[in-house]
């Protein structure tokens, strides 16, 4: 049986410690995603609602909403897909509404170039809800607490353009299990090649 040296030792069981912990975060991760998509499958199914005044979260992913825009007061270009399969350039307008808070975001179509600038002044659109590109860095998207915006895919694309691929259940990622045993696996092999290790060193020593 091999002698431990403390230092070396602690440090090497933080870290298998911190492996375990974010085994058991993604068991959990994965527990609330499955339910998050019992809930995403559930909207698709529910009737038109009003696009949410306090448009962030989750809770309305997949509904089906409309809303007005008064005008257009800007624009964004975002790599996409049509709802005929082709890649091209998401087309978004940012909405006064006529109330406080931030712009409704309108997907209004795709375009196969990202400098088209669409002809578009507005007005009712009905959709399926998303969320709205974000930006930020990956770690921030990730394990960040603000949440993230949401916008509305129009069914009926502005002139010119495809109507963007409504989003798919299919498509939302759940692959914490996976992540689990990768983490759980780490901290096992992180254990037997220290035990590993500390015999060899007390070989050469002896």
């Amino acid at each position: 049986m091999p002698r431990f040296p403390l230092i070396p030792t602690i440090v090497v069981g933080l870290a298998i410690a911190a492996m375990i912990a974010l085994g058991v975060w993604q068991l959990d991760r994965r527990a609330e995603k499955q339910a998050a998509l019992a809930q995403y499958a559930a909207n698709m199914g529910k009737p038109v609602m009003a696009f949410p005044r306090l448009a962030v979260g989750d809770a309305y992913l997949f509904r089906r909403a409309t809303a007005f825009c008064l005008e257009p007061v800007g624009w964004q270009s975002q790599g996409g897909r049509s709802i005929k399969g082709t890649n091209g350039f998401r087309q978004i307008a940012q909405c006064r509404t006529g109330v406080e808070g931030p712009a409704l975001l309108v997907d209004v179509g795709v375009a196969p170039d990202p400098k088209v600038k669409p002809v578009w002044k507005g007005g009712p659109v009905t959709g399926t809800i998303t969320h709205a590109p974000d930006h930020r860095p990956i770690f921030l998207s990730m394990f960040g607490e603000h949440p993230k915006s949401l916008m509305l895919i129009a069914d009926q694309a502005a002139p010119g353009l495809e109507p963007t691929a409504r989003p798919e259940l299919s498509s939302v990622p759940n692959n914490h299990l996976a992540y689990a045993v990768q983490w759980f696996l780490f901290a096992t092999v992180a254990a037997i090649i220290y035990v590993l290790a500390l015999r060899l060193r007390q070989r050469k020593t002896a």
